[in-house]
């Protein structure tokens, strides 16, 4: 009995000095970004949007993803390329793959500048897509 219950100690000690995380209650952006379910990514200039309904992803963005500016838009674009590209082809292979996961195309071509916030917010519903699910896109592991 006193093994288990200093092991439950310890797990608890370990997850109780964990002080990186921000506090959920205390961030007012963190607590909408939590409520809102759609996410909306445009380009304006050259009429591109990706509509992203997918419940929590707004909140894991604001609260776990790298922060913009972390990674150039060179290695967003060039990762992009990769991650839409697996994820057309498995949209393209009902019998193999989930529709519900894999329900539409997305058009996005390398000779287009969409800007940073587009390839950003992309970038990172591929990494939150495949840790949630736990379906990897490429040869690379997801990165946060």
């Amino acid at each position: 009995m006193k093994k288990l219950l200093c092991i439950c100690f310890i797990v608890v000690l370990a997850f109780s000095c964990n002080t990186t995380k921000k506090s959920v209650e205390s961030d007012p952006d963190l607590v909408a970004a939590k409520k809102q379910d759609t996410v909306r990514i445009a380009n304006d200039e050259i009429e591109y949007e990706i509509i992203i309904i997918e419940p929590g992803f707004n909140f894991w963005v604001e609260s776990t993803a790298r922060p913009r500016g972390y990674y150039d838009q060179s290695y967003l674009e060039s990762r992009n390329v990769v991650l839409v590209n697996e994820w057309n082809n498995r949209v393209l292979q009902p019998q193999q793959y989930n529709t519900n996961l894999y329900e539409m195309q997305i058009d996005y071509s390398p000779h287009i500048d969409y800007g940073y916030e587009v390839n950003y917010m992309l970038y990172n519903y591929f990494v939150y897509f495949q840790l949630k699910y736990k379906h990897r896109l490429s040869g690379f592991l997801p990165r946060i």
